[in-house]
């Protein structure tokens, strides 16, 4: 009978295991870029203690808005003999909740603070995976890659900035032999909405001086826009921007909200100021441009802005 080690290599010699199963690709990965051996077993490495302080400290914001979240999901698996982590975009673990008799547990499994559970360190496994592929999944036993993590069942989902980045991943993980796949689906629905209430309370935060739209439903992610008063858009979601096709991450060209959504805010639609800075925004700043689509001359443009009390830049 095959051991776990052997179906791992089994599967990284095969041609077409990678493109069936995206374990199989997760296993490829492991093995061929990160040259690990499933055999081998490899404690998740430590960081120092002065590293992890700089670390929580960078992502202090992200922190203070996540311990509540935390203690809400424990709150929720707790009984499960599950255990609730937050890492950083790298993997690192940066906070957890087990219950006092599960905690020894979860630290010979490596899951405490400062150990780096990325794909790059211990192959294919819930947080790392999850991380490499910016997408919620279950690692479960011997979906593994490593034989010595296949006692465990990891349920995961990335958390995603205001700016549309990477910034996290939420895990709950248990070593429990009789975790059925029921219950890691109900997991994961949990895992899944607490993330994204995350992401909702990171995005709110950011744009606080903002008016905020909930443009689609949450099941894939937050959906959300942050509006000006003259209803341009100026920060969207991951999801948004997906959803809008704006670039993935980072800054982005401001737009009108007509132009993403077809409409405009109740009391604002076909007000004068709002037209000339739509036009003035699709121009990217151009004011010729924005003349020429708005119908009138460059000096028209200039008297009507001065009027409205809007600055050439």
């Amino acid at each position: 009978m095959k051991n776990h080690a052997d179906r791992v290599f089994e599967s990284v010699r095969s041609s077409t295991a990678a493109a069936r199963s995206a374990v199989a690709a997760s296993w490829r990965r492991s093995f061929d870029r990160y040259g690990l051996d499933p055999s081998q077993r490899q404690e998740p490495r430590a960081v120092d203690e002065s590293t992890l302080l700089r670390q929580k400290e960078a992502a202090g914001h992200l922190m203070h808005l996540a311990e509540p979240r935390l203690d809400e999901l424990y709150g929720m698996i707790a009984h499960c003999g599950a255990a609730v982590f937050l890492t950083d975009r790298d993997g690192v673990v940066l906070s957890g909740r087990a219950r006092p008799g599960d905690q020894g547990a979860f630290r010979e499994w490596g899951l405490e603070a400062g150990r780096d559970w990325s794909e790059a360190a211990q192959g294919t496994n819930g947080i790392g995976t999850c991380l490499a592929e910016r997408r919620a999944l279950i690692i479960h036993r011997d979906e593994h890659f490593m034989a010595h993590n296949t006692g465990m069942s990891c349920i995961d989902a990335p958390v995603f900035g205001a700016d549309g980045a990477l910034v996290a991943a939420l895990d709950v993980s248990s070593a429990r032999a009789d975790q059925t796949e029921s219950l890691n689906q109900l997991i994961a629905a949990m895992v899944t909405r607490l993330s994204i209430q995350l992401e909702t309370d990171l995005f709110r935060a950011e744009f606080s001086n903002r008016r905020i739209l909930m443009t689609g439903e949450e099941t894939s992610g937050a959906h959300l826009l942050a509006v000006d008063s003259d209803d341009i858009v100026v920060g969207a979601s991951r999801a948004a921007r997906q959803a809008f096709g704006i670039v993935r991450e980072g800054a982005f060209d401001k737009r009108p909200l007509r132009d993403l959504t077809g409409e405009a805010s109740v009391g604002l639609q076909g007000a004068e100021r709002s037209a000339v800075l739509r036009a003035i925004t699709r121009a990217g700043g151009n004011l010729s441009e924005a003349a020429r689509e708005l119908g009138i001359g460059r000096a028209t443009l200039y008297r009507r802005m001065k009027r409205l009390g809007i600055s050439e830049r």
